[in-house]
């Protein structure tokens, strides 16, 4: 690795106009007026279009070598049915395909009848891998649904990452949620559920996927402890299973450090919902968060 290699964000979301374009045409979730979201589970919101400015993005990540884009899967596009889920994924794939350096991009696919001959495609086009959403994780029994379309990817070497996904509507009661409480609330236990979900038998499945759990996996690991005092197995690292830093700082990674160590650990932001963070975790540490465990998730290798 020469002095000069620079920081990978595995994880930000920049929406091309395409997207934007299918997303205002759409009346039923999810849809765009102008520039409020709407979602089925989560209170409209508000974009701010300079979040999704290319020419703005670039100059933020000016000290990125690479910056890894995703369809972001708390939209549910992935799980409409296919005639609607087509003219998004499509516009999502010509979309970020055109986007200038630094900029790479995840493929998605449709939750139901998942077309694989797309995904081959994309991949083969230059995709840096797929996103899968954590809902499509959500158990022991999912994880061995979804294993045809990820061995696509291990039999490609792309890796995988695992984004939190939609939040159901919720039943209509006097009871309001704060607007923070699907990402915070939510998005982690769908987190935690499919890292558990994919330690039961996932490795077993798919010896050679690289597959990444981003917002750390909702701090999963940390409950390997409850989990062995119930009946569980001791930790066993896995070098080609990591986890993702968004949304966390000095608390949260040091924590996942010292239980699944640095290699494992890789860097984004999840930019424009979030900031990135620094944890100030010394030198060393920040060079393989940023820059060597990125890359090896990225491409394979030994730590």
């Amino acid at each position: 690795m020469t002095p000069e290699a620079r920081a990978i964000d595995v994880h930000q979301h920049l929406w091309p106009l395409e997207l934007v374009e299918v997303l205002r045409s759409r009346s039923s979730f999810p849809y765009v007026r102008d520039w409020t979201l709407h979602l089925a589970g989560e209170a409209p919101f508000q974009v701010d279009p300079i979040d999704h400015d290319i020419a703005a993005r670039m100059a933020l990540d000016s000290s990125c070598d690479k910056v890894l884009l995703s369809l972001s899967s708390p939209l549910g596009i992935e799980q409409l049915s296919p005639d609607d889920a087509e003219p998004l994924l499509q516009a999502w794939h010509s979309g970020a395909a055109a986007l200038p350096e630094p900029f790479g991009a995840w493929a998605a696919i449709g939750e139901v009848d998942p077309d694989t001959q797309a995904l081959r495609a994309h991949l083969a086009a230059g995709f840096v891998g797929l996103q899968i959403s954590a809902t499509q994780l959500a158990s022991p029994a999912a994880v061995e649904r979804l294993a045809p379309v990820l061995r696509i990817c291990e039999l490609a070497n792309k890796p995988v990452i695992v984004h939190p996904g939609p939040v159901p509507a919720r039943p209509h009661t006097s009871e309001q949620f704060p607007d923070w409480w699907p990402a915070v609330v939510d998005y982690s236990a769908q987190m935690q559920a499919a890292w558990w979900a994919w330690q039961i038998d996932g490795r077993n499945m798919l010896p050679n996927i690289r597959i990444c759990f981003l917002a750390g996996a909702g701090l999963a690991p940390l409950h390997h402890e409850r989990f062995t005092m119930r009946g569980g197995t001791p930790l066993v690292i896995d070098p080609n299973t990591f986890v993702e830093t968004s949304s966390y700082g000095r608390l949260g990674l040091d924590s996942l450090i010292r239980v699944l160590g640095i290699d494992t650990i890789v860097f984004g932001s999840d930019r424009p919902n979030a900031e990135p963070t620094d944890p100030q975790l010394g030198p060393a540490a920040t060079y393989a968060v940023r820059i060597s465990n990125p890359r090896r998730f990225l491409e394979g290798g030994q730590p």
